[in-house]
């Protein structure tokens, strides 16, 4: 199956799991969710159409899509402190569960939000050519700026690597620059990187499942948003040092784009 090559790269990025009320949590690795949710924005769908292809405009879906996760760098958990709420009018501020609002004294809440900082990943997403070609001409054109799960937090460029591409995983694998958190040891001839597969890897077909995560879009409405579950499986690959890009890596990720290799 065909794909593109996507780099997600910034100062901050999180992608909940279980983000709700003051604690708002972040997977060690791009959801479907988060994922799905920035092509549907790109694309310019509003969250009651996001899931649900449109026959009158030939809206593609954006569940087909398949995604393989490369671990440049796995970046460092920091836990932001906010208050919400505080100094507003009363019946202007936070409601409590049962839809009546906060009492003055009370209207102040305390909510943490974890992020992943200076995280790299790189994406294959495989799917229908047509979609493919649809998502490129998108992400290069978004109606709705891109960000990487909450919308503080804006992708470095570039965005868009490559393609269709008739073999993503094997570019991932073998040809994309890679941005990590050191460089490797001048004797070293590869280096230990992490991917996140959603199906069980062929050149692995023993590898147990990593984990079970529940971030499966099936409704983005405010009111009525629910996730599925979905198996993960973690592998390390040995890559090349070759590879190694050193920061900010923009030089090697240019020639890598421009290059003449057909596709």
């Amino acid at each position: 199956m065909n794909g593109i090559l996507l780099r997600l790269a910034g100062p901050l990025m999180s992608f909940g799991e279980h983000a709700a009320f003051q604690y708002r949590d972040t997977l060690p690795f791009p959801t479907r969710s988060a994922l799905i949710g920035l092509f549907t924005a790109a694309d310019g769908r509003s969250r009651d159409e996001a899931l649900t292809p449109d026959p009158d405009t030939h809206k593609i879906p954006y569940t087909d899509l398949k995604f393989t996760v490369r671990i440049d760098r796995p970046g460092m958990r920091h836990t932001d402190y906010h208050t919400v709420g505080g100094g507003r009018p009363h019946k202007q501020g936070l409601r409590t569960s049962a839809g009546d609002y906060r009492a003055r004294q009370k209207s102040t809440l305390v909510s943490r939000r974890v992020y992943l900082a200076d995280a790299v990943f790189t994406l294959a997403v495989q799917g229908p050519d047509p979609l493919l070609e649809h998502l490129i001409q998108r992400l290069e054109q978004p109606a709705f700026g891109p960000y990487l799960g909450r919308r503080a937090c804006v992708p470095d460029e570039p965005l868009v690597l490559r393609g269709p591409h008739p073999d993503p995983v094997g570019e991932l694998l073998h040809h994309i620059p890679l941005s990590l958190a050191a460089p490797p040891h001048p004797e070293q001839a590869t280096v230990p990187v992490d991917f996140i597969w959603e199906r069980q890897p062929d050149h692995v077909p023993a590898a147990p499942s990593h984990r079970e995560v529940a971030d499966v879009p099936t409704d983005f409405t405010p009111t009525g948003r629910f996730h599925d579950t979905r198996h993960v499986w973690r592998t390390t690959e040995e890559l090349p040092t070759a590879l190694y890009a050193p920061p900010p890596a923009l030089t090697a990720l240019a020639t890598y784009i421009d290059q003449d290799t057909p596709l």
